[in-house]
Order: C-alpha cells, then structure tokens, then sequence
C-alpha cells in the first residue's frame, strides 16, 4: 500500500524474488545494488525491511544522512539499540516509524478509545495472545545473534506494544518469564518457540503467551483483552486468520460487538507514516515509546533464559 501523495523511487535487495515483489506494488522504481547506493538518492524517506541484526544500524545511518525512516519490528534486537535509533532521529529532527501494524486495525482503536475514556472503568487486567502454527520462513530468524530471539521479539512485541499504547505509560516491578524450545527449556544460544510472560504496567498486571508451531489447531490464534471494573474489552482474530478481526465489549454477560469483518490495516501504518512525512513531520517524541517496548522484552529474557546465558 502507498500512501496518498508518495512515490516509491528505488529499492535493494539481494533477493531477487523480494525485488520482484517491490516492483509489482511499484513498478516505476529504480533497482539499486546495495543500501550505500540506496542512499545516494535524494530520499525523503526509506522503509527498512532488512534482517532484524540490521535494523538500528540500517536506521541510524539514514537518519544520520537526513532520509527519515520507517523500519520493521523490531527497531532493535534490545533496548540499548532501539533508544540508539531513537536518539538518531531526535538529533536529525526526522520522522522515525515502526510497523506496529496491530495498532492500526479498527477494533484497537475502538478499545484504546474505550480504555482512554474510562468506559471500562479501572482496567487492571491484560490477557495478549499470539500463536502462530507456522513460524517464519527464513533461516535468520532461529539465529539469535541475527534475530535477537524468537517468538518474543517476532510476535510478543506487538502484544508488548498494544498494552503500553493503550494502558498508556511504561512498564516496572518484576517480570517473569518462561521460554521454550520444542517444550523445553529454552537454551542460551537457540532460540524460543513457545514463551509464557507477566508483567505491571502501573497498575495493570499483563499477561503474554505467543509462540511459533504450536499445535493450535489453526493458523493463529491472536488475542488482545483488557478488563475492567466497569466492564472488558477485546480484539480477537476470526476463524485462525492472521488478517481478520472482530472486537467486542463485554458488560457481565453481556457482550457488544464494536468492530467486526474484513478491512484492509496491514499496509496502513506505513500509508500512516508516509502521509505525515509528506506533510512535513519531524521528530515525534512518541517514539521514545518504542524504546520502553524493547525494555519489556529485555527483561523478559533476562528472567527466562538461563542465568549463565551470553547477552543478547
């Protein structure tokens, strides 16, 4: 998806396939050999989709030569490379965006809506799910050094992400955290497929499970609800499907449908990023948002890998 008003004018990628598939969205742009030539270019933006290792460095470097930046998750494989990119983009005073699609989809802005309003009263529980049953197609993302980990940093940050933007504020007190590989224990140097979590944001306990090739008996199983004293509230993917989502609103027993059916969000926090940069946006201090996700996942995997485990 292009957002309205923005032109895509080159892209690298040393596969072939992954630049055919650009050039079918955008037709029009230049193939260039390498991210240096990339750079060359008089970009008002770039979107980065490189393998997870790459991302703070990638980043850093084109907002060090002016060009703002919209980046895939993770915007670093831990805290200290995110709050990196972040000060990057402060100091360069460009617009720095991260896909953190689930934000977009209607049934969580209708819940954001409701929690920020009071409608649920005093929210004091989190239940996040995402089980994926196929995992990732790439070699990359079960190498620690080039990932940063498995499941929790693929999937537990977008569930990491829906809590803090909709509770509002940063996570603190103790995490704890288990992480499994085939249903063990996960060791230092592998990577997790199967990971349990809890943590507080103010006054909030949140709970996270996701995972890859879990026996689900679906494609996914995609969860977000938040209770309150006044009542709850979820966003739930329909029938397995990674795309659909309905989101309701429970009052006792009762329950209220607020969004529901098919709509197009997967391309729209780009569209969303490149519109505002079209309009001439810098910085947004919102981003230091994205550096108190990654410390959620930092401690997550402090508290559940082995104590003896190297540094991610």
């Amino acid at each position: 998806m292009l957002a309205t008003g923005a032109t895509a004018v080159a892209v690298a990628d040393p596969s072939p396939d992954a630049v055919s598939a650009a050039l079918a969205v955008a037709s029009d742009a230049a193939v260039v050999d390498s991210f240096d030539a990339m750079l060359a270019i008089d970009l008002d933006g770039i979107v980065i989709a490189s393998p997870s290792a790459l991302h703070a460095r990638h980043a850093i470097r084109a907002l060090d030569a002016g060009v703002a930046v919209f980046c895939q998750k993770p915007l670093g494989r831990t805290a200290a490379e995110s709050r990196a990119v972040v000060d990057a983009a402060r100091r360069a005073d460009r617009l720095l965006g991260v896909d953190l699609s689930y934000r977009a989809t209607a049934g969580m802005v209708a819940i954001r809506d409701l929690v920020r309003r009071g409608e649920l009263g005093e929210v004091f529980a989190v239940d996040l799910v995402f089980h994926n049953a196929y995992g990732p197609d790439k070699p990359w993302f079960f190498d620690r050094a080039q990932s940063g980990g498995g499941c929790v940093i693929d999937l537990g940050v977008h569930l990491v992400d829906l809590a803090l933007w909709v509770i509002g504020g940063a996570a603190g007190g103790p995490v704890t955290a288990e992480l499994r590989r085939h249903g063990r224990p996960v060791d230092p140097d592998d990577v997790e497929d199967f990971a349990i979590a809890q943590f507080v944001v103010g006054s909030v306990t949140v709970r996270l499970a996701c995972s890859w090739h879990l026996h689900a008996g679906r494609d996914a199983e995609i969860a977000a609800t938040f209770y309150g004293t006044a009542g709850g509230a979820a966003l739930r993917n329909v029938d397995g499907s990674f795309y659909d989502f309905a989101a309701t609103r429970f009052r006792g027993t009762a329950t209220e449908v607020l969004t529901s059916g098919s709509e197009n969000w997967a391309g729209r926090a780009a569209a969303e990023w490149a519109t505002r940069l079209a309009g001439g946006s810098r910085f947004d201090p919102a981003a230091h948002d994205l550096i108190a996700v990654a410390e959620v996942l930092d401690a997550v995997y402090s508290s559940g890998l082995p104590a003896n485990s190297a540094s991610r």
